[in-house]
């Protein structure tokens, strides 16, 4: 009682606790960004596709938007799914409750421990508003916030696409996510629900 989710999740069973003990770990490569019709082009040609919303996508109130872009999609014969953290948004179930709303089906919205084996068959994988719900750091970085974390581990799909509004701002943990300067990801940048919409438009022309 007292402390946050996070502190909770990072405190709980099965979790390893932050060590501490030195810097996090320098992050090689770089960010590459992307456009919706790379976009589009991406998702025409996937099978498998797996969408993963976070609190950037509840602030931008892109559920709707995305709800019809997975519909559509999956009208053309592609599996689609989406996978939540348990700690995805503000509070525990907001992203459930969204996805709801927009009429999102409920057998196609998965908790991470149902999804989380399955990303390495996933074709493409769109990120939108989260961050330290799906960074590698929590599994590779001893010394990050954190280490230990349960995540969903979107970066091992064949391709990644993650939803920002602008390079450089952190999560919650106030950390930059090691995903987005990895080989098979691209940053498609803008306000979620404006990318959304243009995304949706390039797809079902």
């Amino acid at each position: 009682m007292g402390r946050d989710i996070l502190s909770v999740i990072l405190g709980g069973a099965g979790t390893t606790a932050p060590t501490n003990n030195g810097p996090a770990k320098v992050i090689e490569g770089e960010i590459t960004t992307t456009s919706v019709d790379m976009v589009s082009q991406a998702l025409q040609e996937a099978q498998e596709v797996m969408i993963v919303p976070g609190y950037g996508l509840a602030v931008a109130q892109a559920q709707f938007c995305i709800a019809e872009i997975a519909k559509g999609l999956k009208e053309q014969g592609k599996n689609v799914r989406f996978g939540i953290h348990p700690v995805a948004g503000r509070m525990p179930g907001q992203l459930n409750v969204l996805l709801a709303e927009a009429q999102v089906p409920y057998d196609i919205v998965f908790e991470m421990e149902e999804v989380n084996e399955d990303f390495p068959d996933v074709d493409v994988t769109l990120v939108i508003g989260a961050s330290d719900t799906v960074s590698s750091a929590a599994e590779d970085d001893p010394d990050c916030s954190i280490y230990g974390m349960p995540v969903l581990q979107v970066w091992k799909s064949k391709k990644v696409i993650v939803l920002k509004r602008t390079i450089g701002n952190t999560g919650y943990t106030g950390m930059e996510n090691p995903i987005l300067y990895k080989e098979n990801t691209d940053v498609l940048l803008g306000d979620a629900k404006t990318s959304c919409e243009s995304l949706r438009s390039e797809l079902f022309k």
